[in-house]
């Protein structure tokens, strides 16, 4: 593995370093003065983003294959993406099956260019079809055997569910014990059941605020249970689907929220109609939607998800721990989301601007041009 060194505004785990990163696959030493603010005349080092939901993007649809894994996971890292879940949509057994089996190869070895697939999320086919947002409509009932199966084809990191489901509190128990995140989401359930959910084991929301039911005081609903008691939860920072006002509020409310992309594939695609499994979706005016209006995953990278989070007023180092630190550590990994010696060399450098300027992935320096 080649060799690198970078120099600039190296955001550390103890704040920013106007030094040196010098690293191969994996982070070797990390050199310099520690200062309070980043030197605006340099670039910024920050660690890679880590994306745990999207479909697709460069007009490839996750639910297509192996194939589709790679075109997508070679577009997001154009733009700062070094490490993403693979997510799936509602389908009946055996489509997901075939997805699955497809798929685990490209899981196991990341191709030159691409970013590194940990896993997938599984969102659905166990929701709740009062609030389907774009997923088609092949719902049912947890079965702990269906996900096992699935799970020894490709592993499993993240499932979205319906804790309002019967069986579904012990079915989130059952998915803990086997290492899986169960994350509340497609949820027509109350504040109740939210809360019953969290203590028994769920982590949070997928794409809070959409596709659940909303706060109101006397009713204050799925959204009221994420922001009163839960630690993490992801959210579409693309302006889009969540005001800024709103994205304001569950910052204050929940410590790590997380930012996602929801890309499908029309991400990195000029306007037109793409595929969200069974779904034909059209892209036009910045967003994904189905033939209704409804809105359907997103066209987001995670550099504007980043850029955005700035446009609202956070800092560029908060924003970085939500588009990359925080997804890791949902995910408990210790050696990715982060800039120091020991870690994966997933590296984002970005002009003073806020454009990028270089991304490593393990190491690999990925070129941008189609970006």
């Amino acid at each position: 593995m080649k060799r690198h060194q970078i120099e600039g505004n190296i955001l550390t785990p103890a704040g920013w370093v106007r030094g040196t990163v010098r690293f191969s696959d994996r982070i070797q030493s990390v050199e310099g003065e520690a200062v309070r603010e980043p030197d605006g005349e340099l670039p910024a080092i920050l660690p890679g983003f880590v994306d745990l939901h999207v479909h697709g993007g460069g007009g490839a649809d996750i639910m297509n294959g192996a194939q589709a894994v790679i075109t997508t996971s070679r577009m997001h890292a154009r733009h700062g993406t070094t490490s993403m879940l693979a997510t799936t949509v509602t389908a009946e057994r055996a489509d997901l099956e075939w997805v699955f089996n497809d798929i685990g190869p490209a899981i196991q070895q990341r191709e030159s260019g691409c970013a590194r697939v940990l896993g997938i999320h599984l969102e659905g086919p166990f929701i709740n079809g009062e609030k389907l947002g774009a997923q088609p409509a092949f719902i049912r009932q947890g079965d702990m055997e269906e996900v096992l199966a699935l799970h020894q084809k490709a592993p499993i990191r993240v499932m979205t569910l319906a804790p309002e489901m019967e069986g579904h509190l012990e079915f989130i128990k059952a998915l803990r014990s086997a290492g899986i995140i169960p994350q509340i989401g497609h949820t027509a359930g109350s504040y109740e059941n939210g809360v019953a959910a969290l203590e028994a084991g769920a982590c949070g929301c997928t794409h809070l605020f959409n596709a659940m039911t909303g706060m109101y005081h006397r009713a204050p609903g799925m959204v009221a249970a994420a922001l009163a008691h839960a630690e993490y939860s992801e959210i579409i920072p693309d302006l889009l689907h969540v005001h800024p006002g709103a994205i304001r509020t569950a910052l204050r409310a929940i410590p790590k929220l997380y930012c996602v992309t929801d890309a499908t594939a029309g991400a990195g695609m000029p306007d037109g109609t793409y595929t969200l499994g069974t779904q034909t979706l059209t892209k036009c005016g910045g967003g994904v939607r189905l033939a209704d209006g409804t809105l359907a995953g997103s066209t987001l990278t995670m550099d504007d998800a980043l850029r955005n989070l700035v446009s609202i007023g956070l800092t560029l180092a908060d924003a970085t721990h939500r588009v990359s630190t925080f997804p890791a550590q949902y995910l408990g990994l210790e050696d990715r989301g982060q800039i120091q010696a020991g870690c994966w060399s997933d590296l984002v450098v970005m002009s003073p601007a806020l454009q990028l300027v270089n991304v490593f992935v393990e190491g690999e320096s990925i070129d941008l041009k189609d970006a």
